[in-house]
């Protein structure tokens, strides 16, 4: 059995290369999620009229990868007090968020936001919310740094490494 988490950690790009690092992750999409216009492009996405953020529906095995162990990962690679922006990509469609579609993860969303907040004295930014509305972005930006392994990138690629050998388990040694 699998379950879906759609994350939005800046540029697409990377929060999905870095989340298809991680061993328990079976499947990753691209795409813009919860904004106020139907089947948008990237394009129309672009201009911050839509409302649409950009977004990683993350599949995963619950057995290998609890939702907690991926959000707490989710948490290493933003800023999580970043108003609409990460790195070097600004605006609404680069803002954070955990949007989901099993209200019983909520508790468990809550849970690792409060432990994260215990690390900041400024209030975290990352929208929690339910999932509205997801589309699929286009071809060229599925795998893109697959695809284009030199291509834009706001994470360090110590990061991806850093993905590729966390475990849960050793994940909460470090707490």
């Amino acid at each position: 059995m699998t379950k879906d988490i759609y994350l939005a950690g800046g540029c697409f790009w990377g929060t999905e290369h870095y989340f298809k690092q991680i061993e328990g992750v079976v499947e990753t999409e691209v795409g813009f999620a919860n904004g106020h216009t139907e089947n948008p492009t990237y394009k129309e996405v672009y201009t911050d009229t839509t409302g649409f953020a950009e977004t990683v529906r993350i599949r995963y095995n619950p057995e290998l990868a609890s939702l907690e162990f991926l959000l707490q990962m989710f948490f290493k690679a933003i800023d999580p007090t970043s108003l609409n922006k990460q790195g070097h990509d600004e605006g609404t469609r680069y803002r954070t968020g955990i949007y989901y579609t099993d209200s019983e993860d909520l508790a468990i969303i809550e849970k690792v936001y409060a432990e994260e907040q215990k690390g900041y004295q400024q209030p975290l930014v990352v929208e929690m919310l339910p999932l509205q509305n997801f589309y699929t972005a286009e071809e060229y930006h599925q795998d893109y740094l697959d695809k284009n392994p030199d291509g834009y990138c706001h994470l360090p690629l110590s990061l991806f490494e850093f993905a590729r050998k966390a475990r849960a388990k050793s994940l909460a040694k470090d707490k």
